[in-house]
């Protein structure tokens, strides 16, 4: 199971790589371009801001398992050690309900626009809007994947998959 989890990170990290260094190469080639040239790529900017929200949608998962996510954490630091079990516990049902609800929507709002098409790329809007449901999918299995050593110990993992010790969930404690 180990095994199967790195491999997930590792394709999962290598994904958002992949888009960054897309990105990265249209838009410089199109700025150097529009230097060399005068004219610029038509397509280059709406294919970056596409880039930037499957990125966005694909990468949010291997922030949660390390905990980068932004949190407050009063509440658990106040508790003994089993209510912050327990308050973990609702935290990760929580998450896992609203995760599971936003794929729903994403689903039935990407069918919506399956027949409309981004004005350069000439792209069905569903690949676009695909990023929602396939980056909430990714969350939820990350979610799955650390649910136990954070709801028990309050731990996060590396992006290896090994556990980082016990950390503050996100970024901003207060």
């Amino acid at each position: 199971m180990k095994r199967l989890e790195r491999i997930f990170v590792t394709l999962n990290g290598w994904a958002v790589l992949l888009m960054l260094a897309a990105m990265t190469l249209i838009v410089g080639a199109n700025i150097t371009l529009r230097y060399l040239t005068s004219h610029s790529l038509p397509w280059a900017d709406e294919a970056a801001r596409y880039l930037m929200i499957w990125m966005t949608f694909s990468g949010a998962g291997l922030v949660l398992r390390i905990g980068g996510h932004v949190a407050i954490t009063n509440l658990q630091d106040a508790l003994p050690d089993l209510g912050q079990k327990l308050l973990r516990g609702a935290l990760v049902l929580g998450l896992l309900i609203f995760f599971g609800f936003m794929v729903h929507v994403g689903i039935q709002y990407a069918q919506r626009m399956q027949y409309q098409v981004t004005p350069a790329l000439r792209l069905p809007f569903l690949y676009v809007y695909a990023a929602m449901p396939v980056g909430f999918s990714l969350l939820i299995l990350h979610l799955l994947l650390i649910a136990r050593p954070l709801i028990t110990a309050g731990t996060y993992k590396s992006l290896d998959g090994d556990a980082t010790g016990t950390a503050q969930p996100g970024g901003a404690n207060g």
